[in-house]
């Protein structure tokens, strides 16, 4: 069998959501399959790392498909004129967005339904894609894919869509998200906290994650614990990304707030297991892949009682409205205070994040690439 895989998002030093998913899902596809021939088509010049095997032939197909005109001229033009001497039994899209002019049975990857709920969140040529399009995606696609039960469910509620013909492949934290030793954790908070303890949010910096109401949750516990507690934001500068910034500057506790920006995995994963606590307020998620990967470090998570965070935390985590920026903070109160709250959390988490595994999502997304080739 031959498997196109759109891999415009396995970018070096700029892997999120998206591209985390297809790494991880596909560096074990490939591996594991080895009979089978992989195209991974991207927009741009790749990094060889991301070829996880002999039987990966990477093609790059441009223009860079990164706006409206872009999307699609690259997903119904280029990327398959570009195929077509390849002759794919399938083509996987992981991004959203699926061709709809290729003959090729497509699996189409839907992570949430973000710009129905939270259009204002969306740069407007990306929102004006995404509602134009949508639907006609899901019409095409042969079988489409999604990352808990909460957007499968928004998903048919929201088009109609048959319930048979979407699956759940849940994501799950890196192997490389570990505990650390007291040691280890004391060295992570000398170099980025001033030795002092703190709280982490991970993420980008964009309107729909809420740092805003994250900064005025923090000012609060701050107010009502006159504790030396930091805050550290590991997470690129998104989108709209200036009123953050601007807030900082005149912000009371602005020397108890880091900025990281993007993190390298190895250090992400170090200043994840040292963390107090992770504080994810997201007003929107498919899934909430740092839940899982703080659990994983026993960590212990506060998060949005909103879209799919519950059924990612499930009992192990504690819940607040993320419109409410006092109700985070009296959950940040809680766990500071309470050690066997915290300590009873812990043990939680790591129950609920080994539920979730990279090998089981390999396993089950081959099975649906495998059962959509051989319904063609």
């Amino acid at each position: 069998m031959r498997i196109a895989v759109n891999a415009i998002f396995l970018q070096d030093n700029k892997l999120e959501g998206y591209g985390h998913y297809v790494k991880e899902i596909f560096s074990r596809v490939t591996l594991k399959h080895p009979e089978h021939e992989f195209i991974f088509v991207f927009d741009r010049p790749y990094d060889a790392k991301f070829i996880f095997g002999p039987n990966i032939t990477p093609i790059i197909v441009s223009p860079p498909a990164r706006h409206a005109l872009a999307f699609k001229y690259w997903y119904d033009v280029k990327a398959p004129l570009a195929l077509r001497p390849f002759k794919p039994d399938i083509w996987v899209q992981p991004y959203g967005f699926c061709s709809l002019t290729s003959k090729i049975p497509q699996v189409l990857i839907i992570h949430d339904l973000a710009f129905r709920h939270y259009p204002k969140f969306i740069a407007w040529h990306h929102r004006w894609y995404y509602q134009h399009y949508t639907k006609k995606f899901l019409q095409k696609a042969k079988k489409v894919v999604t990352v808990s039960d909460y957007s499968k469910q928004d998903i048919i509620q929201q088009y109609k869509l048959a319930d048979k013909k979407i699956d759940i492949v849940y994501g799950a934290a890196k192997k490389d998200f570990v505990p650390l030793s007291w040691h280890e954790k004391e060295q992570v908070k000398e170099g980025f906290a001033d030795g002092r303890e703190y709280f982490l949010f991970t993420g980008g910096i964009h309107p729909r994650k809420n740092l805003m109401n994250l900064l005025k949750a923090f000012s609060l516990f701050k107010k009502w614990q006159h504790s030396n507690m930091k805050l550290l934001v590991a997470g690129r500068l998104a989108w709209q990304y200036d009123e953050i910034t601007e807030k900082l500057k005149t912000y009371k506790y602005r020397d108890d707030v880091v900025l990281l920006g993007y993190l390298p995995d190895e250090q992400l994963t170090r200043i994840t297991a040292a963390a107090y606590a992770l504080v994810y307020p997201s007003f929107f998620e498919g899934f909430g892949l740092p839940i899982i990967e703080a659990m994983q470090c026993e960590v212990p998570v506060i998060t949005s009682n909103t879209g799919s965070m519950p059924e990612t935390g499930g009992e192990a985590a504690l819940y607040a409205d993320p419109n409410d920026p006092e109700a985070i903070a009296k959950q940040m109160l809680r766990i500071y205070k309470d050690e066997t709250l915290r300590e009873r959390l812990i043990t939680a988490g790591k129950i609920q994040a080994a539920k979730f595994s990279w090998d089981k999502a390999a396993d089950q997304l081959w099975q649906i690439i495998v059962s959509t080739s051989e319904k063609r």
